[in-house]
This record gives structure tokens, C-alpha cells and sequence, in this order.
């Protein structure tokens, strides 16, 4: 009895969503080349949203090295942006890669995947919203702040905020009204919007060539005591650390990297558009690499035009630009640009509104989160609900999900402290990346579902002809046969599970070397004898676990776009992120573990069940517009 509920349990948590395809008549026509698919990723990828990490990252973390953090952060979203396209090809509709785990992981990968994605963009609202308010004070001359601070800064924690942030909320309350008026984003709009975010970085490299100083590059001791006698700011001045381009070492570089990584999560606006390309393979992946290097030099020019214009610890974390203008004495610049960066922020926080209530919706629509979320307007077409309960309307709300999502971004918008933000949002960005390349590296080494079945069928005569415990030592050796020369030339459900069971141990040994090396990195290059020892161990049965799956077949069928390099690129991606994931602080892995219990509550005591209702009714075909 128990050992068939657990099999209905397992069967529950990996069943497919079904889709449909796209009809030929609806299908768009290939007219895009790789510079058409370029220009969408740079629309998508450059966005305001980005400055609210370049002030924290090169103040606290990285210093000027920040544009080395950019860089790593590029060429790991270069890699999850591949296995992306590829994850998007096994799906013949378009949507998001909540949808897309679904109809090729199961239901439990896309769950924890949305979830995920839910507390990126939960986060990432909060912060914009912070971010808004903070560098609206300052234009004002920072009234607001100096009296909150006072007023609240004396009963306020010292793991939160020096004050709460009301004007942020009064924000998030204003975007409610415009959101369920309709559609936000015409075409005139989204080209105005383009135009600012390629002119702030143009203008800012520009300003930083004219006004900058090689000298906030070669900082000491004596500079740091030299404008703290002079600082009068309300915000304090930075750590120093060393000192010059790389003042916190090789460790500063790679923690920022995991901060800087959603500064180019926008690639996959390529993705969505791949199935218009004429030639998807080389154009995908051309201009998800031109569209992402693009983004790393507006986004590294920026941060060193900063920090050549103004100290690194003298950034002002939450409003770098305009204060850099005010510290080079271009007043007139510094009102010119707060404008253009309140402007473009609020399209970029309307932006990641409308994108979390579109993925709210999807999941309620399937089941996964309260139905009630997933009430659309019937005039605008807003989903209503979704939206409500991602900006904080808690006063209306009726289920879990509305209070734990106010309540979240309350706390988030209100009283912590921006950076904790950040780092909680790329935490989330990066998971859901790490399932979905986990999931690429599967799939490539299953069978056809239907195959799959055949195969059952066909070798239940064969179990009862050769028992397992007859020829234990027989079938043991078939099975170590197996790994090294696979029976088939395509998958069969044999090398699937062997490819998953490798992948999955390879998960494994990947996070525990990533934690060695996160925590104890210099003992273990200097040749401490049990950490290098065992750092070597795992890095040689990675290697061999690597090339068993290397040596299983892998499906022929035809795709839009396939990931180059199969099983490295993808496991080289998921090691990086977890790396960048292991350095994060405990605080946030505790917050981080938090969401996602509450999370789990959600889909075992409500999702499991309502979603597989929903299985066994006829599902609707998921429409191209589809979350």
C-alpha cells in the first residue's frame, strides 16, 4: 500500500504538461536574421533596472574589479541563455521557462522554477521601488530620508533598514492603478524607453572619459583618511580594503559576480523570438553572445566611468549616477539624468509587475498556486488578482498566497536594506537557472515518451525470464557494461535513467566542491593536504561521471537549436552557479530556505491536488502568449 502511494506520489510530481503545437498557418514566417535577433536582446537585456546593483557591488564588494564581476557574469548567462534556447526548442509554443520545464520536467521542477522566479521578481519590484524613492530624496535634497531617520532610526533593528521607506510603498500602490488600467506598453513606449537605456550608459561613458581620474583606480590608505576628515554625507563612507583596481581580492570579484548577474537576464528575449529566425542554430547563438557583449560593455563602462569619477567607497549605493554627476561638479547633468533615470525606472518596475502578475496567473491557471489568482479582468484583460497580490494589497486578499506575497514585499519595499535585496534576487535568478540547464543536459538523453512505453511493454517478459536475484553477478555486469557501451544507438529508458542518476550525482559532487572551494579556497590552493586532496577526488569523479554521460546515445530528433558541447558546457554552467550561489551570505540562504518552505507548503497542501484535477480534465492548448 505504501509502496503505491509513493509511486502515485512520484507519478504526480513528474507528470507533463501537455501542449500543442503551434498550427503552420500560425506559425511566424523565418525573416529574422542574427542582427534582428541582436537588437532584441539588447532591447531586452539593457534596462535601468541594472544601476540599482553597480553602486552596492562596486562600493562594498568588487571596488573598480567590478567590471571583471561583469564579465563573469556575462559569460555564465552566455551559457544558461544556450541551454535556454534549447529547453525553449523542446516546446513547440511560446512562453516562459516556468512553461517549458513543465511540458519537459514535470510539474515539481516547474513549480519550484516559477516560485523561484516569483521571488526574483517580487524582489526585483521591491528594490526598483526603493531605488525610485531613494534617488527621488535625493533630488529633493534628501528631506525625506533625514526625517524618517530621525523619527524611526532609534527603534529600528539593526538587521533591517535605518527607516521605513513609505514613499517606496506609496509607489507600488500607484503602479496598482496603472497596471489594471491595461496594456502599459504600446510601441511608441517601448521605443522611448529603448532610447533612454541606450542613452544613460552613452552619456555616462562619455561623462566618465571627460571627468574622470585614473587616481580612483590607484586609491591608498592616505586617500581614505583624506576624505573621511571631508565626508559629510548621510550615507558613510564604503570599506577600503587594499586599495586600488581590485581592493577585496579574487573573492570581492566572484561575489560580485553573483550580484551582477542580473544585469543580463534579459537574453531571453532572443529565445522567444528564435522560431522567426531563418537559420536558428548559428543565429541564436550569435546574438545571444553580440546582445550579451553589447550589455557588458554599456554595463561595464558605466561602472567604470563611475569609479573613475568618484571613489569606490564613496559611490553613493543607491543613486550612483546622479551623485557621480554632483561629485564631478556637473550639477545641471546630475537633474538631466536623476529625470531620465526615475522615467526609466518606473517603465522597468511596470515592466517586472507586469511579467511577475503574467507568471502568477500562468501558475494558477494550471493549478499550482490559488485558483482565485488567476481571475482576469474582463474589460482590460489584466489578470486582476495576480496583480493585487503582487504589490501589497493585503486588505483584500482571501488566500495564503496574497498575505505571504504582501507581506514579503511589504517588508522588502519597506524596512531591509537594498543590498540584502539584491542578493536575495539573484539568488533566486540563479536556482531557477540551475534546474533549467539540469533540465537540458536530461532531456538530450531521453527516449520519445511514447518509445518509452513501448519499451516497458516490451521488456516485462524479459524481468520474468531472468530474475534479478537468479544472476545477481550477470546482471551486475550488464549494467557496468552499460555505462561504458551503451545497447542502443538511440535512448532507450535504460541510458535516460543511467544520464539521470549521472547528472543528478554530479549535482551533488559539483555543490560540495563548490562549497570547499568557497569556503576554504585558499587552503586548498596552497596545498593543504586533506581539502586539495579531496578537492582533486571529486574534480576526478566528476570527470569520469561526465564522460558515462558522454557515452550514453542521445535523441536525433531535429530541433529549432541545439546546446554545443554536450554534457560540458551545461555542467560547467551549473558549476559556476552554484559557485556564485555558495557565496552567498547565510542570511540569505536562511531567507532563501524560508521562501522556498513556504513555498512547498503551498504545492503539497494545495498545487499536488488541484493541479492533478486539472490533469484529468481535457486541457486547454496553451496559446502562444502563454507565461
Amino acid at each position: 500500500m505504501l509502496r503505491q502511494y509513493v509511486r502515485q506520489l512520484g507519478q504526480k510530481l513528474v507528470h507533463r504538461r501537455s501542449v500543442e503545437p503551434i498550427e503552420e498557418s500560425e506559425s511566424p514566417a523565418a525573416h529574422l536574421n542574427t542582427l534582428d535577433l541582436a537588437g532584441f536582446g539588447v532591447a531586452s537585456t539593457l534596462g535601468a533596472s541594472v544601476y540599482i546593483v553597480a553602486g552596492a557591488v562596486a562600493k562594498y564588494i568588487a571596488g573598480p574589479a567590478t567590471i571583471i564581476s561583469l564579465l563573469v557574469a556575462a559569460l555564465s548567462c552566455v551559457m544558461c541563455g544556450l541551454c535556454y534556447a534549447e529547453l525553449r526548442a523542446q516546446v513547440p509554443c511560446s512562453g516562459s521557462v516556468y512553461l517549458y520545464s513543465y511540458a519537459t520536467m514535470g510539474q515539481l521542477c516547474a513549480f519550484v522554477i516559477g516560485w523561484n522566479l516569483i521571488l526574483y521578481l517580487v524582489i526585483g519590484t521591491a528594490s526598483l521601488s526603493k531605488v525610485w524613492s531613494i534617488t527621488f530624496d535625493s533630488l529633493i535634497g534628501n528631506h525625506i530620508s533625514q526625517a524618517l531617520e530621525e523619527t524611526f532610526s532609534p527603534y529600528m533593528p539593526s538587521f533591517l533598514a535605518t527607516f521605513p521607506d513609505f514613499v517606496a510603498l506609496a509607489l507600488l500602490l500607484v503602479m496598482i492603478g496603472v497596471m489594471l488600467l491595461g496594456s502599459y506598453a504600446s510601441p511608441l513606449i517601448i521605443k522611448v524607453f529603448t532610447g533612454i537605456n541606450i542613452f544613460v550608459p552613452i552619456f555616462t561613458i562619455i561623462s566618465g572619459f571627460i571627468k574622470g581620474d585614473l587616481h580612483n583606480w590607484q586609491l591608498t590608505e592616505q586617500d581614505y583618511r583624506l576624505n573621511t576628515s571631508r565626508s559629510s554625507d548621510i550615507y558613510s563612507l564604503g570599506p577600503l580594503g587594499s586599495g586600488g583596481f581590485v581592493p577585496f581580492g579574487f573573492d570581492g570579484i566572484l561575489q560580485g559576480a553573483a550580484l551582477c548577474f542580473y544585469s543580463f537576464v534579459g537574453f531571453d528575449g532572443i529565445v522567444m523570438k528564435g522560431r522567426e529566425a531563418r537559420n536558428p542554430q548559428r543565429s541564436i547563438t550569435l546574438s545571444m553572445v553580440i546582445s550579451i557583449f553589447i550589455g557588458f560593455l554599456a554595463y561595464s563602462g558605466v561602472s567604470a566611468s563611475i569609479t573613475l569619477m568618484v571613489p569606490y567607497y564613496q559611490i553613493h549605493p543607491f543613486s550612483p549616477l546622479p551623485q557621480a554627476f554632483l561629485h564631478v561638479g556637473w550639477d545641471p547633468a546630475r537633474y538631466i539624468m536623476a529625470v531620465v533615470f526615475l522615467c526609466a525606472l518606473l517603465y522597468s518596475l511596470l515592466g517586472t509587475i507586469f511579467y511577475m502578475s503574467q507568471l502568477i496567473c500562468a501558475m494558477a491557471k494550471d493549478g499550482l498556486l490559488f485558483r482565485g489568482l488567476a481571475q482576469v479582468h474582463a474589460r482590460t484583460g489584466t489578470p486582476v488578482m495576480a496583480i493585487m497580490s503582487s504589490v501589497n494589497l493585503a486588505v483584500i486578499s482571501h488566500s495564503l498566497l496574497h498575505l505571504v506575497c504582501a507581506f514579503i514585499l511589504a517588508i522588502m519595499a519597506l524596512l531591509l536594506d537594498l543590498r540584502h535585496m539584491v542578493e536575495h534576487m539573484s539568488t533566486g535568478m540563479i536556482f531557477s537557472n540551475i534546474l533549467g540547464t539540469f533540465s537540458v543536459l536530461v532531456l538530450r538523453y531521453q527516449p520519445d515518451l511514447n518509445e518509452k512505453a513501448e519499451e516497458e511493454v516490451e521488456m516485462e517478459p524479459e524481468v520474468e525470464e531472468h530474475p534479478l536475484d537468479s544472476v545477481p553477478e550477470a546482471s551486475t555486469s550488464r549494467i557496468l557494461k552499460s555505462l561504458w557501451f551503451p545497447a542502443s544507438t538511440i535512448p532507450i529508458q535504460k541510458s535516460g535513467q543511467i544520464v539521470y542518476g549521472c547528472a543528478s550525482l554530479l549535482v551533488l559532487l559539483l555543490i560540495i566542491l563548490s562549497l570547499i572551494l568557497a569556503q576554504w579556497p585558499r587552503r586548498v590552493f596552497s596545498g593543504d593536504p586533506v581539502l586539495t586532496t579531496v578537492a582533486v577526488l571529486l574534480l576526478l569523479i566528476i570527470t569520469g561521471v561526465t564522460v558515462i554521460i558522454w557515452r550514453q546515445p542521445q535523441d536525433p530528433s531535429p530541433l529549432m537549436f541545439r546546446v554545443p558541447a554536450l554534457p560540458v558546457l551545461p555542467l560547467v554552467s551549473i558549476f559556476v552557479n552554484v559557485y556564485l550561489m555558495m557565496l552567498m551570505t547565510s542570511r540569505t540562504w536562511t531567507q532563501f530556505g524560508i521562501w522556498n518552505v513556504i513555498g512547498f507548503v503551498i504545492y503539497f497542501g494545495y498545487g499536488i491536488r488541484h493541479s492533478l484535477e486539472e490533469n484529468n480534465e481535457q486541457q486547454p492548448p496553451a496559446s502562444t502568449s502563454q507565461t
